[in-house]
């Protein structure tokens, strides 16, 4: 087990994606360094998984809400790490799911393989996010930005919000990765741009009654000036994201 974690560390310098140590949980380096993701590691490298899924305090026996899980890359690794006595619940909001083929269809042929039988398909519209008992996680990566647009039905985040507080057990931790908007943008860009306010989103999920924990800056990124759409290829897959950690009481 040293050795993994001093493995994932050394990948972790080499980027050079942070300045300060993050500590590797065991549980989450074992995950990560699993040998049947050796497809997956040019990903880790740009989205630090390890350093992410530490912050978020995942451990053995959680129960994950995951939400629009996409291609399931998080989802395998929550699915490790929790293990055979956790539980992950993939959610795909109705109204992404019809964009997202064939992703949606994917997740639920995972949740039947059996080395993946710990995960759960939830399929639920945009304004009524619920779980079938309460968790110890709720995960969102790139898609909170997604609420208030168009296509989702144009749905205030704070409904989304207060739904997560009330689907998470007491001292549940409510993690948010997402693409970064120009500071005292607001929503402006969310339809546009694809991007969302750090402070509007800490302002939102604190007005929702929880916990600010703080902050890390892994997948912060200088170069990316906040004035382009995540998808153009200047920017894609090196926007600059900010990744916040807040707590039910």
């Amino acid at each position: 087990m040293k050795r993994i974690l001093l493995a994932v560390a050394l990948t972790a310098v080499a980027a050079g994606a942070f300045a300060t140590p993050v500590h590797i949980s065991a549980p989450v380096a074992a995950a990560v360094a699993a040998p049947d993701r050796a497809a997956e590691r040019p990903t880790d490298a740009r989205r630090h998984p390890a350093e992410v899924l530490s912050f978020s305090g995942v451990k053995p026996r959680d129960t994950v809400a995951e939400l629009i899980p996409g291609s399931g890359y998080f989802t395998r690794l929550f699915s490790k790490i929790v293990g055979p006595r956790g539980h992950v619940y993939a959610v795909w909001v109705e109204e992404y799911a019809k964009l997202a083929h064939p992703d949606p269809e994917n997740s639920l042929t995972l949740s039947r393989t059996p080395s993946y039988g710990n995960i759960t398909v939830l399929t639920q519209p945009a304004r009524a996010f619920a779980t079938p008992r309460p968790v110890d996680l709720v995960f969102t990566a790139q898609n909170y930005h997604d609420y208030p647009d168009k296509f989702m039905g144009k749905v205030d985040p704070m409904v989304f919000d207060r739904a997560v507080f009330k689907a998470l057990k007491p001292g549940g931790v409510f993690l948010i990765v997402d693409h970064a908007a120009a500071a005292g943008s607001g929503m402006r860009d969310t339809d546009t741009l694809h991007r969302i306010d750090p402070a509007i989103v800490k302002a939102q999920v604190i007005a929702a009654g929880f916990r600010y924990v703080g902050a890390m800056d892994v997948l912060k990124n200088p170069a990316d000036d906040h004035s382009k759409a995540v998808f153009d290829p200047a920017v894609r897959g090196q926007t600059d994201q900010f990744v916040m950690k807040f707590a039910k009481p």
